[in-house]
């Protein structure tokens, strides 16, 4: 027996640990929480010991000693998520744990329309409580850095920043907002062919068309209408001359009344003053612009003037153009027009 000894000498303190750990698990589990049912947060970047002691003062674990102590033992120190959980009643301090750690975070619904720009995203997403800065989201979403690093070929994240309705918690990480769009886009894009695009168009420049046909009309069977005014523009070297792309060139300016020195300003989106596609994309396109691009309608058309209910008169020459400008743009009762729905629904 003696020869054995040393084999007690280094199980004991094993068996210590184990026994420590043992009751440490059986404290754990037979306090539980006796209030109502109630929303912890995790706030992003939020130490052990901060939560520890919040979740002590919030009377939703008895022992901040022993929860701390819990933590060590199992290597859950930094296994804690941002976010936002539901701690029922009568949760034990392990039922408080597994929710924290492994439990899903309460999520609010946000909606990004198409064509919205990155700043009009941010602002939409600082409202909703989903970020805590829209200046910080703009400040990574023009960040060159970022974009290369999320494969986007140009200085911006502008035009890859999918529309679409999303799950976020509240007072996201901007950064983990934006990698959660663009991701979103690669899904949504990843069956469309772009080799195939008319006047062999890049990728890129296919997204930079698209959010400039996306901004034009908000009536999708328009699209690739106006996808095939632009594209024959291109392919006879006349400039697109499109607003849209005049007011972003401006934006961080623009007080909402386009006049005619800001169409004569030249900036590397002012179409008007620039051959060409615009430095970049202008907003965020849904799929049925970029398929409209993809896609375009062929005819003669080279002009469209609104017809100031979400829909176009198309002409295949300027004089035809200048008429149906003087029609419903000059005319003062004609730009007293009624949504496309509208008139749609009379039919």
């Amino acid at each position: 027996m003696k020869k054995y000894w040393w084999v007690f000498v280094f199980a004991a303190p094993a068996f210590a640990f184990a026994m420590a750990a043992l009751m440490v698990y059986y404290m754990m589990a037979i306090w539980s929480y006796s209030g109502k049912d109630v929303v912890f947060e995790v706030k992003p970047g939020e130490g052990f010991s901060r939560i520890n002691g919040r979740l002590h003062q919030q009377g939703l674990i008895s022992n901040p000693k022993l929860f701390h102590r819990y933590a060590q033992i199992n290597g859950l120190m930094t296994k804690f998520k941002a976010g936002r959980f539901e701690i029922k009643k009568d949760s034990n301090m392990l039922d408080v744990f597994d929710t924290l750690i492994k439990g899903q975070s309460i999520t609010d619904d946000v909606t990004i329309p198409e064509g919205k720009n990155l700043f009009e995203i941010a602002e939409i997403l600082e409202s909703e409580n989903i970020i805590n800065s829209k200046e910080r989201f703009i400040e990574l979403a023009k960040s060159p850095k970022l974009a290369q690093e999320l494969g986007v070929p140009a200085e911006r994240l502008e035009g890859y920043l999918y529309p679409d309705t999303y799950k976020f918690t509240p007072k996201s990480d901007s950064e983990n907002v934006i990698r959660n769009m663009v991701q979103v886009f690669d899904k949504k894009t990843e069956d469309l062919d772009f080799s195939q695009a008319p006047l062999g168009l890049k990728k890129h420049e296919v997204i930079i068309l698209a959010s400039v046909v996306e901004k034009e009309t908000g009536a999708s069977f328009e699209r690739p209408v106006i996808a095939g005014v632009f594209i024959n523009r291109l392919k006879k070297r006349m400039r697109l001359q499109s607003d849209p792309t005049t007011i972003y060139g401006i934006y961080e300016r623009f007080n909402g009344n386009l006049r005619k020195k800001d169409l004569l300003e030249k900036t590397p989106y002012n179409t008007y003053k620039i051959g060409g596609l615009p430095k970049g994309p202008i907003s965020n396109p849904g799929l049925s612009s970029i398929r409209a691009v993809l896609n375009p309608e062929k005819h003669s058309y080279l002009y469209f003037v609104s017809k100031n209910d979400g829909t176009h008169v198309f002409s295949k020459n300027y004089k035809d153009h200048k008429k149906a400008v003087e029609n419903f743009q000059l005319n003062r009762r004609a730009r007293q027009g009624k949504s496309w729905r509208d008139l749609k629904d009379k039919k």
